[in-house]
């Protein structure tokens, strides 16, 4: 599935490329927030490079916390920027970096006065918990987007054999 020179990808193509699920892309479709571009002949949902743009587009804002209405609404307004989406990302990304690393560092100064076998204070808890549960809600979100993500996959392959003549 190569990506230059190809200029449509049917549902299952385009699920095998992105990792996201068949019956993702479906209801998306469904919901108006993402339509193909065509369709095949034979009624197969097709999808080109402009699709994919748009795709992406609705993954960052996703990845950014927003709904699916949310998302939906953002990407009806044509006053919109790709640009900022991305600049948002990668804003996004860095906070969490920032974040990571100022956990790192409690951590050591915490590692470092165990090891000398000096009192921690309680400034030295809070911070350090503040920053451990940050770090604890970013991971769960991240987890639960995951699972959903593979419960679609199994999902999509449980109505894929189920439906097999024995």
């Amino acid at each position: 599935m190569i990506i230059a020179g190809k200029k449509y990808w049917k549902v299952g193509e385009l699920a095998t490329l992105t990792g996201l699920t068949v019956r993702t892309l479906r209801y998306y479709d469904q919901i108006g927030l993402y339509s193909p571009s065509g369709y095949s002949n034979s009624g197969y949902r097709l999808y080109n490079e402009s699709d994919l743009s748009r795709l992406q587009q609705i993954l960052a804002l996703k990845e950014l916390g927003l709904s699916l209405d949310e998302v939906k609404s953002i990407l009806a307004d044509h006053n919109y920027s790709a640009f900022e989406i991305v600049s948002l990302q990668i804003d996004r990304l860095r906070e969490n970096i920032r974040i990571q690393h100022k956990l790192l560092k409690e951590l050591q100064n915490v590692s470092s006065l165990v090891e000398m076998e000096e009192p921690l204070t309680v400034e030295d808890f809070t911070k350090l918990l503040s920053l451990m549960k940050k770090n604890h809600e970013n991971f769960f979100t991240e987890r639960r987007s995951s699972m959903v993500h593979h419960f679609d996959r199994l999902d999509d392959f449980l109505d894929k054999y189920s439906n097999k003549p024995n």
